[in-house]
């Protein structure tokens, strides 16, 4: 299936990987709803596209993205009926699903400003580099809003522990790149002039792996959360039995009995 062009957002496909950032760097890249909306779509798309392995999220003029923008979204907002908040509110958590869906490894490569909806961005992603000067916020609060947006308490704590997430939470004060690395909510920190060719080289790593079990890895990566440790395993057990039917196995297996480095082709 062929990807759509967005017109929202920049894409750019080269050698299986996917680099997408915001467009509107005048204003640090805020969502809009036309974004929110193109960006869920795409990677809804993203699950039926064989021609992609993995994507990476880029910053554009040295920032991540600013969140929702206050005049295009913040200001409209504050007019809606109860009726088009929750479609909104609704639309906002469906790119969180989208992302955790799509099959495909993401990398977020956070620069600058990473505040709201592109805070949350940057959670729901796999794996996160960020420049040295990145500054975090999960900022809902600081405009009225409670912290438990577009899946924040639940997937938040996972990722750095409960009482940290609370308090980023509750202050919505900023978490700067060192303080994020300490935490556990980015892989590594780099300079910034490194950070897109950084987060490109890890997607190649993990686009020339297997990457049907890639796609196995992330789904049970999202379904374990709702678990028990008894089912997980047996999770676990029929998803590896499926991959070790898939000739990607067979292809390890085979390079390893003949001492060569095995070249994998997702099947």
């Amino acid at each position: 299936m062929n990807l759509p062009q967005p017109k929202h957002f920049r894409c750019k496909i080269v050698d299986g990987i996917a680099r997408i950032a915001h467009d509107r760097p005048d204003r640090k890249n805020p969502f809009t709803f036309d974004s929110y909306a193109e960006m869920r779509d795409w990677f809804r798309a993203l699950a039926y596209s064989d021609d992609v392995h993995a994507v990476v999220i880029l910053p554009n003029g040295g920032n991540f993205s600013s969140g929702g923008d206050v005049h295009d979204i913040i200001g409209p907002l504050t007019r809606m009926t109860m009726k088009e908040l929750l479609a909104f509110t609704r639309m906002t958590g469906d790119l969180v699903k989208a992302m955790i869906h799509c099959g495909k490894p993401i990398i977020a490569a956070v620069d600058g400003v990473c505040a709201g909806a592109g805070a949350i961005m940057a959670m729901a992603s796999d794996l996160r580099i960020s420049g040295p000067d990145t500054k975090v916020a999960f900022l809902f609060n600081k405009v009225g809003l409670a912290g438990c947006d577009m899946g924040a308490c639940a997937m938040l704590p996972r990722i750095i522990g409960q009482g940290r997430a609370a308090e980023l939470l509750y202050t919505g004060r900023n978490m700067r790149a060192e303080e994020g690395e300490r935490w556990g909510f980015f892989n590594s920190v780099t300079s910034a002039e490194e950070l897109e060719a950084a987060a490109i080289a890890l997607a190649e790593r993990i686009a020339t792996g297997p990457t049907f079990a890639n796609a196995m890895t992330k789904t049970m990566l999202a379904q374990e959360w709702n678990m028990s440790l008894d089912q997980a395993i047996e999770a676990e057990a029929q998803a590896q039995a499926i991959c070790m039917q898939g000739q990607d196995f067979k292809r390890a297996y085979e390079a390893f009995i003949a001492k060569e480095k095995p070249v994998f082709e997702g099947d």
